[in-house]
């Protein structure tokens, strides 16, 4: 479906799932996550028996032109790599003096965030809890408990993502399980890519 963003436009997403019957969702399984996580043996081990599908989003395709807004849903499933909660690789925008905002529609999780300079903060989300990610931070969705994981994000749409400084150095955090809860503790891999 194309929609003319210059005049109004409905479109559609389930509010309890974040399916859109509107768009196909792009995805991404375990095999995704190689050299993202702390526990590289354990992802293969997973691999070996399925390579599961740890996250989907629906970008509504809105023309990357200044001025206009792009927003959609994600969904994180629940589930563990080693005792690292299942996550969004995660972002910087290409334009890195861009906001983002998502907001919780289902499950619990953070959204876990650090800027090129070192600050690393992090905001727990519940349904109807929404996050300012501030300009300038990278940004990774986890969930943290034991459903789907669903927010609704939008963001200026010229702004364009910056995955490759994720891949190249990691984030300099973990959110991993800690006797029953989670834990942020440091990335011991941070920065030796």
């Amino acid at each position: 479906m194309s929609y003319n963003v210059d005049t109004s436009s409905i479109f559609s997403f389930a509010l309890e799932t974040g399916i859109s019957g509107d768009k196909v969702s792009s995805k991404r399984y375990l095999s995704n996550l190689k050299g993202m996580v702390a526990d590289e043996a354990a992802l293969e081990e997973m691999m070996k028996k399925e390579d599961s599908l740890v996250y989907e989003f629906y970008e509504m395709g809105v023309p990357e032109h200044p001025g206009d807004l792009a927003f959609g849903s994600t969904i994180c499933y629940p589930g563990k790599v080693g005792d690292e909660y299942f996550m969004t690789k995660g972002h910087f925008h290409t334009i890195l003096d861009t906001a983002e905002v998502y907001l919780c529609l289902k499950g619990r999780g953070l959204m876990l965030m650090e800027n090129p300079e070192g600050d690393v903060t992090h905001e727990i989300l519940t349904p109807g809890k929404m996050v300012y990610v501030p300009k300038r931070y990278a940004h990774r969705s986890v969930n943290i408990g034991n459903e789907p994981f669903v927010q609704f994000f939008v963001f200026r749409a010229d702004a364009g993502h910056d995955y490759g400084t994720i891949e190249t150095k990691g984030y300099r955090k973990l959110v991993v399980e800690r006797d029953g809860d989670f834990a942020i503790i440091d990335n011991p891999k941070w920065g030796s890519k």
